[in-house]
């Protein structure tokens, strides 16, 4: 039987002895002394609030007096003074009904964040030399080593697909749905499961390194970063607990002094007021609901792959006015494309990019990866006889048949002889490469990186939300104005230094916190990258924002938030999580703070009772909790241009 079974069974049995002890009072309430009566509610009592007594306790011995706990017992037990025995256990018992919900409410919200990050692998099957295979900890298994994952199994450790065919589950880590086709030469995530055939996956990290490891790790420690509500909250529950706590002992003693009455009845009257106005001012509501509304959030975020460390920075999302972005890797795929290929006369696309593989296949340079890759459509095979020489910053020249192809820039085909006629290639948005052969110009091919399938949609969203966007890059201009034109980004600066990032970021945080004119706006600003020359500016972001499916190590471990799957559309469905938390943290605190105050007067008028007392606690925390579970769920139908692209299957990687 679990720990919230028992307290119900409890409750449930404290609950059964109270209607039957209030039966037998209301029918022999005359024939038996006070004595009696007193003898068998606190009986109940005891059953209903043994707990509390018991954390009450344990908390004063170690210097925390003024709790929920203390301010439950006072007014009980003050109850009891007075001779409200009903009263005094009806309000425990509906206490711990409140407390029975509050952690139902609390474990559901857990319960809901491990689901989503139980990704992790108990055990790892490792081939060995001999064609068998042991099984291991994951926490063993060397780099380099060869792991077998069979359909339905998890990838243990991040590696390489070296061998088989299949489909990767990775909405545990990416949020999408949709399975990712896998064959040899893919990269295998952990924490992802096997859909169908086996892969052999040869490990390239150590398992504390893995993508597992690290998700689990922002998890565990996003609760240790408060929010701005939150550390509010705590400073405020220090100072007004024993506040109201002074507050009611002045309630009960100074108006009847005050009033110079003598009577029984007069004390008695303000006493009652006084254990009314203790029991409305737990702050519960507040101190359970505002922690539980940012967990929630970070949930949510988790669900659609989104991690946040901490409540702070779904605060600071919230307030989010600007989003700065990398180019290369973050707005664009950060792999360059063939865009456009010029060819002499009498020679065809065809024999150009042919001619142009046969050169770059043997360098490992971005460029050369492009043009092999297009080559491919064109039925391209290497020549193992073919002998390439690479000249740095320049290109390379291969002697493939008796013949030699020279494929680089200008300042190659100028060293070689070979003319090329004044506006032979428009070009400009991105790199030009020239083919020839000896000493006759074939074409040119043009590398340029593209956008990411999503970028325009998810920046034009953020700009629908209010979020000014803009591009720092390190590329020269002219790229830097094609990709920020295609975009849509409101403004740009281009062949940016890592330390010159860092002080065009700091410009832009000058400007929208209103420092630059001293009108304090106090909008935050988001950094978006991936290289790891992108750390120094995403810790000096108010939020930084990581790819961390693609995105460097660097990058991810200076980042605030990482986005597993790569996908801009993310950042939006982010900003609007942070939004709802924190809107729902505001709900919060607004309501139990109007509902205590409207109680407390009247209780201190003598207007309201102790059962008005027991809604203005309990009710409320539960009212509240409640509400902040409404953190774990956000819509993503706001809008269908980010929601068609966020749930557009990943490529297979």
């Amino acid at each position: 039987m679990s720990k919230n079974q028992r307290h119900l069974m409890r409750i449930i049995i404290a609950a059964v002895l109270f209607a039957a002890a209030l039966a037998l009072h209301m029918t022999l309430e005359d024939r038996a002394p006070v004595w009696a009566w007193l003898i068998v509610f606190v009986a109940v009592y005891l059953i209903i609030s043994y707990d509390v007594l018991l954390r009450a306790g344990q908390n004063i011995i170690h210097g925390k007096i003024f709790d929920e706990n203390f301010l439950m017992i006072v007014a009980t037990a003050g109850a009891f003074c007075v001779f409200e025995f009903v009263e005094a256990v009806a309000v425990m018992l509906f206490y711990q009904v409140g407390e029975f919900f509050q952690n139902y409410a609390v474990n559901k919200s857990r319960k809901s964040i491990a689901a989503l990050m139980d990704i992790c692998p108990e055990t790892a099957r490792v081939a060995t030399d001999d064609g068998g295979e042991i099984t291991l900890d994951p926490s063993e298994v060397e780099i380099g080593s060869l792991v077998v994952v069979r359909a339905g199994e998890k990838v243990p450790i991040d590696g390489v697909v070296e061998a088989g065919d299949g489909y990767l589950d990775c909405s545990a880590l990416t949020g999408e749905s949709a399975p990712v086709a896998v064959t040899a030469g893919d990269v295998a995530l952990s924490g992802s499961i096997s859909t169908g055939g086996v892969l052999r996956v040869r490990t390239q990290k150590r398992y504390e390194d893995s993508a597992v490891s690290k998700i689990l790790e922002l998890v565990e420690n996003a609760s240790a970063k408060k929010a701005r509500a939150e550390n509010f909250i705590t400073r405020f529950a220090a100072w007004y607990t024993p506040a109201v706590v002074i507050a009611a002992l002045l309630l009960a003693v100074v108006p009847p002094l005050c009033i110079a009455y003598n009577s029984g009845a007069v004390w008695t009257d303000w006493v009652t007021r006084a254990l009314t106005f203790l029991v409305v001012s737990c702050p519960c509501a507040l101190v359970i609901s505002v922690p539980m509304s940012f967990f929630g959030g970070i949930g949510a975020a988790s669900k659609h792959g989104i991690l946040v460390k901490g409540g702070n920075y779904l605060e600071l999302l919230d307030r989010a006015g600007v989003a700065v972005f990398d180019k290369t890797g973050t707005i664009t795929k950060g792999k360059f494309e063939v865009v456009s290929v010029a060819c002499a006369d009498g020679v065809s696309r065809e024999e150009v990019v042919l001619a142009a593989a046969r050169a770059e296949y043997s360098s490992l340079h971005p460029v050369a990866v492009s043009v092999v890759e297009a080559a491919k459509a064109y039925g391209f095979t290497p020549s193992s006889a073919d002998s390439a020489t690479e000249l740095a910053g320049r290109g390379v020249v291969v002697q493939a048949d008796g013949e030699t192809i020279a494929c680089g820039n200008s300042k190659l085909m100028s060293e070689r002889g070979v003319n090329i006629p004044d506006g032979f290639i428009s070009g400009g948005a991105g790199t030009v490469v020239y083919v020839a052969r000896g000493e006759r110009l074939l074409g040119a091919i043009e590398v340029a990186d593209g956008l990411k399938e999503d970028s325009v949609a998810a920046i034009g969203a953020l700009k629908a939300e209010g979020v000014k966007t803009v591009m720092l890059t390190g590329d020269n201009r002219t790229a830097a104005a094609r990709v920020a034109a295609e975009a849509g980004v409101d403004e740009y600066r281009a062949e940016l230094l890592p330390d010159m990032k860092v002080t065009e970021l700091e410009a832009v945080i000058a400007r929208e916190r209103g420092e630059d004119d001293g009108s304090r706006r106090g909008k935050a600003v988001a950094f978006v990258g991936d290289g790891i020359n992108d750390a120094p500016v995403l810790s000096r972001a108010d939020v930084g924002i990581a790819m961390g499916a693609l995105g460097s190590d660097a990058a991810i471990e200076a980042a605030d938030i990482v986005l597993m799957n790569d996908s801009l559309a993310q950042i939006v469905l982010a900003k609007r999580i942070a939004r709802k938390t924190v809107g729902i943290v505001k709900q919060n605190i607004i309501f139990a703070l109007a509902v205590k105050a409207i109680v407390l007067v009247l209780a201190a008028f003598g207007i309201a009772n102790m059962w008005l007392a027991v809604f203005a606690d309990v009710g409320v925390a539960v009212l509240a909790i409640l509400n902040a579970m409404r953190a774990l769920n956000v819509k993503t139908a706001g809008d269908k241009r980010v929601k068609s692209v966020a749930q557009t299957p990943p490529a297979s990687r």
